[in-house]
This record gives C-alpha cells, sequence and structure tokens, in this order.
C-alpha cells in the first residue's frame, strides 16, 4: 500500500532527524556532552537502524536527494517521488517541532550553517552527497549479500563523512534534515545551499555510476528502490 510506504518515509525521517539534531542539541544544551564524533556515530547509527528496519517497506530514501535520485536511476516510480518527499520533510518537521518543544533553550535546533564562506559549503554538500548516492547505487544492485550490508555500508558513509566535514559544512546531504530545523527555528540564511548541493550531488551520481560500471542502473531492492 502506498500509504503504508508514505508513513514509513515519514517514520523514517522523523526519528533521523530527532536523533542526529537531537544529538546537536543536547551537546549543544550541555556544553559538549555528546562531542562532534558522537554526533556524527549518532546519523550513521540512526540512517543504519532504520535501513534494516523500514528498507522493505518503503526502500527507506528519508532524504529527498535520495528518491530523487533513485527516480533518475530508474529505482523508483515517478508518481512516488512527489508524496515521498512531502512525507519525509513532514516527519523532519515534526521532529524539529517535538526538539522545539523540549529543548525551548536551542537556538538552532541542530541546523545546519556554513562554517566558511557559502561557496565553501555549496561544493562540499555536492560532493558529499555525490558520494552517498554513489554508495546507495552500488550497495542496492548487487546479490543479496551487498543488500545485507546496505545498512552498514550507508550508515558508516554517512558517519565518516559526518566526522570530516560536519565541522565545515554540517555534512547535511539532506534536504529535509537542514530544513526542518531552519524552518522550525525560523533561520533561513543559508538553507537553499542545503537543498540544491544534496539534489545535484545526487543526480550527478547517477551518470557517474552509471559510466564507472558501464551499465544502466536498474532493478530495485529491499533497500532503495520503491517496491
Amino acid at each position: 500500500m502506498v500509504s503504508r510506504r508514505l508513513f514509513a518515509e515519514a517514520f523514517g525521517t522523523f526519528w533521523l532527524v530527532f536523533a542526529g539534531t537531537g544529538a546537536v542539541v543536547v551537546d549543544e544544551v550541555t556544553g559538549g556532552g555528546v562531542t562532534h564524533v558522537g554526533v556524527a556515530i549518532t546519523f550513521g547509527l540512526v540512517v543504519m537502524a532504520l535501513i534494516y528496519a523500514l528498507g522493505k517497506v518503503s526502500g527507506c530514501h528519508i532524504n529527498p536527494a535520495v528518491t530523487l535520485g533513485l527516480c533518475a536511476a530508474g529505482r523508483c516510480e515517478r508518481y512516488l517521488v512527489v508524496p515521498y518527499i512531502g512525507s519525509q520533510c513532514a516527519g523532519a518537521v515534526l521532529a524539529s517541532g517535538t526538539l522545539r518543544m523540549l529543548f525551548p533553550e536551542s537556538g538552532g535546533l541542530g541546523a545546519t550553517n556554513p562554517a566558511g564562506s557559502d561557496l565553501q559549503s555549496l561544493v562540499i554538500e555536492f560532493l558529499l552527497t555525490l558520494l552517498l548516492m554513489f554508495v546507495i547505487l552500488g550497495v542496492t544492485s548487487g546479490g543479496g549479500e551487498e543488500k545485507l550490508l546496505g545498512g552498514i555500508v550507508i550508515g558508516g558513509v554517512i558517519g565518516l563523512e559526518a566526522v570530516f566535514a560536519g565541522p565545515i559544512s554540517g555534512a547535511s546531504m539532506n534536504p529535509a534534515r537542514s530544513l526542518a530545523p531552519a524552518v522550525v527555528a525560523m533561520r533561513l540564511d543559508h538553507v537553499w545551499i542545503y537543498v540544491v548541493a544534496p539534489i545535484a550531488g545526487a543526480l550527478a551520481a547517477v551518470p557517474l555510476y552509471r559510466f564507472i560500471h558501464s551499465s544502466p542502473c536498474r532493478g530495485s531492492g529491499d533497500i532503495g528502490g520503491c517496491s
């Protein structure tokens, strides 16, 4: 049922934002109780867990950029793109609203902001999402063993990228993850970076994957597909 898939995407994105940006908020209000590495690990682990929990229901995209990338790769039906993105954004906003209620003293609610120039973060977010999407296409196109390890690999890539790039750009790679806290906290100055760059990076990964692997991206699996 489509409604079940949409609920799974909203539910999954809620937990991604609640746990991931929640770790940022807790680190803020406790004066470093989580640490930057702890935040990165939280994002990686929650994505890994959600892939295994929801992959067979909706594909566990939980990221508008990933949904668009999978559609471009022929792994997600076009009619599901807008409903998926709407569900992801709704779940993310609900998570940020919940964090606002629990931690009213938090200013940014874990929002992503450039530490340097806008261009620097734009390029970094593009490259981070390109690699993430490239890995997703790779682990979801192989056999059973690759798909079995897919959650670990994808979660590991997210944690890795968050560790080294988080202090510069926030390592969002996900428009919904950045848009939700920005909207709830009403801090929209730089949010365009985290919408444009991840979408462009995810779409760029598709022809790159096809070129390197010399074959079209086809098929769908438990993780990544919509069926």
